[in-house]
């Protein structure tokens, strides 16, 4: 059976190709330490439904290019928002005029 991972979407730049960030949890063998060991994978995205930010599963398939051997498998969560949409939000707001009567009495 296929090995099945689940991470955050880093990158959707390429055409039918995303980046996932799967993050783990080691204990070191001697200190008992627990660090966290992060790792990106390459996956193929048929439909280009996932975005940045999205928490996804992949499983492991056959090579589909030098560095994708994973396939989306699920979005498992959307997050509520996205960089993109605030960009939109701070370019749609109109930027308040000043007042003109500070400017006379500058004057």
């Amino acid at each position: 059976m296929a090995k099945s991972l689940v991470g955050v979407v880093t990158s959707s730049k390429g055409d039918k190709t995303i980046v996932v960030t799967v993050a783990t949890r080691k204990t070191h063998p001697l200190y008992r330490k627990q660090y966290t060991v992060t790792k990106k994978f390459m996956a193929h995205d048929e439909k280009n439904e996932a975005q940045n930010g999205d928490k996804v599963e992949i499983i492991e398939t056959r090579p589909i290019s030098a560095r994708k051997h994973h396939a989306l498998s699920r979005i498992i969560e959307k997050p509520k928002l996205r960089e993109d949409s605030l960009v939109a939000l701070k370019v749609t707001e109109e930027p308040k005029a000043e007042k003109p009567a500070a400017a006379e009495e500058a004057k």
